[in-house]
């Protein structure tokens, strides 16, 4: 068990899946390596199922290389809901590619790649003003029965309805996508 604090409270995790999760300088942040698919590590909490998840997370400026956020509802390893930013399109020249900075997803049956083609600018959002890329992003996500809000930076920058009634899932976990790891520091719940 790995265990770090956060906000003055310890959080072990219970597991980590496809994916290698270190404790850099003395435990100050978690950092999750660089593997295909995706990844995550479930933290050790109470049941969540509502509430307010904050947490400041790093990934990098490298087109197709850093999607890292939160996974929450967690059934399993691979059915649970998630918000995840893509740090390499906050400040991309292309508008699109802007608008494509912070998603939401249900997994197993609503991926980025569904969401986008069924629903072109529903379940992602730009990021205005537009973070660091490179640097430390302070999050929000509000969970209700009902709908998913996501702050960044205290700013609001998406809502939606959360998809599936999978919410029997109760985990939360520290999320990475394909190809991608990432840092996550002052992780709290509430």
């Amino acid at each position: 068990m790995l265990a770090c604090t956060a906000q003055a409270q310890l959080f072990s995790v219970t597991h980590v899946f496809n994916r290698v999760l270190s404790l850099p300088e003395h435990g100050s942040y978690y950092h999750l390596d660089e593997e295909p698919g995706a990844g995550v590590a479930w933290l050790r909490l109470p049941p969540f199922r509502t509430g307010t998840i904050s947490f400041e997370v790093k990934g990098k400026d490298v087109l197709q290389q850093s999607f890292v956020g939160i996974a929450f509802h967690g059934s399993n390893d691979t059915t649970y809901d998630a918000i995840y930013l893509r740090p390499f399109n906050f400040r991309a020249a292309d508008p699109v590619r802007r608008r494509h900075s912070v998603q939401y997803i249900s997994l197993p049956r609503y991926d980025w790649e569904l969401l986008r083609n069924q629903f072109p600018g529903k379940y992602e959002n730009a990021i205005e003003p537009a973070p660091d890329p490179n640097d430390w992003v302070k999050v929000k996500v509000v969970v209700t029965a009902k709908q998913v809000t996501v702050f960044v930076a205290d700013k609001q920058c998406l809502q939606v309805d959360l998809l599936d009634n999978i919410k029997a899932g109760t985990q939360l976990g520290l999320w990475a996508g394909n190809g991608s790891g990432g840092d996550w520091r002052n992780v709290r719940v509430l």
